[in-house]
């Protein structure tokens, strides 16, 4: 029979008392689990506003739907889940205002991976969060979360091709930010 580690064994106590609706409980899983949820919801969010209202409402998700969580794999994961849904929907309202634009096919030459090496990681989360919400989205979905344009698409009620196109454009996005992050930073240090 195989131990339960601490972290476990925390979890399980949490969970029963947020099942019984104990305030003390649910302050303890927010206290424990926000920072980590929080930063899923800054991926997403177009602002620090918006991400903290993303994370107000994936709590009032957790404690309302805590009774669905079988125990079939971490809690931490289910958690992820429940926050990156509440980040797309939260998206798909807004798509309505900020339509995702079809392309069907779409080929940028990408050399981000050596500039960015350069970068914070601050820095290029900042950089991230300057993308539109379609590519900002796509983007997290795909590179952090590792979604397949498949499942993007059932997502986001668009095709697989949009996916792969948002994906192209928001690199490509990326790469034009970083070049420019580079030069100024090249400049100013030329200045000095």
């Amino acid at each position: 029979m195989q131990r339960m580690s601490e972290k476990e064994t925390l979890y399980n106590e949490l969970i029963a008392g947020c099942l019984k609706n104990k305030r003390d409980a649910q302050k303890g899983l927010y206290d424990l689990m926000s920072p980590r949820m929080f930063s899923i919801c800054l991926r997403y969010a177009d602002g620090y506003q918006t991400a903290e209202d993303l994370l107000q409402e994936g709590f009032i998700k957790v404690f309302k739907y805590i009774n669905k969580y079988r125990g079939d794999g971490s809690f931490e994961g289910w958690m992820k889940r429940i926050f990156v849904n509440t980040a797309i929907e939260h998206y798909r309202k807004k798509a309505r205002m900020y339509p995702i634009v079809n392309l069907d096919y779409v080929d940028y030459d990408l050399k981000v991976e050596q500039i960015a090496d350069a970068l914070e990681l601050q820095d290029l989360q900042n950089l991230i969060g300057k993308l539109s919400p379609g590519y900002r989205t796509v983007f997290n979905l795909y590179i952090v979360e590792g979604y397949s344009h498949k499942e993007i698409g059932e997502m986001l009620s668009i095709s697989e091709g949009t996916s792969k196109s948002q994906l192209a454009r928001a690199r490509y996005l990326l790469q034009k930010m970083i070049i420019e992050t580079d030069k100024v930073g090249k400049h100013e240090t030329l200045a000095k």
